[in-house]
């Protein structure tokens, strides 16, 4: 454990930042998923399009927090789009 009253603060910054980054990550990996498993499931159009755009307010959101780099979340953003593009088309 650290010594330095420093090196202790940041101990304790460092946990608060890596909680604060696992609850945003989680909150993408279940907007991203409530949208997979729609698509798999063939759900509506309008159903799609709503968690489409939860999932991309989630990406945009945290990338704008800094937890995801911004071209990370535009990459997902995208090949979400593409995703949902191709199955509501067929």
């Amino acid at each position: 454990m650290a010594t330095h009253k420093s090196a202790e603060k940041r101990h304790r910054q460092s946990l608060k930042r890596r909680a604060r980054n696992r609850h945003y990550k989680g909150e993408v990996r279940e907007a991203v998923k409530a949208l997979r498993n729609a698509i798999a499931a063939k759900a509506d159009e309008s159903q799609i399009s709503s968690l489409f755009q939860t999932a991309a307010a989630t990406l945009q959101k945290v990338a704008s927090k800094g937890i995801l780099a911004k071209g990370n979340a535009s990459r997902r953003v995208g090949r979400l789009a593409k995703a949902v593009s191709n199955k509501t088309t067929t």
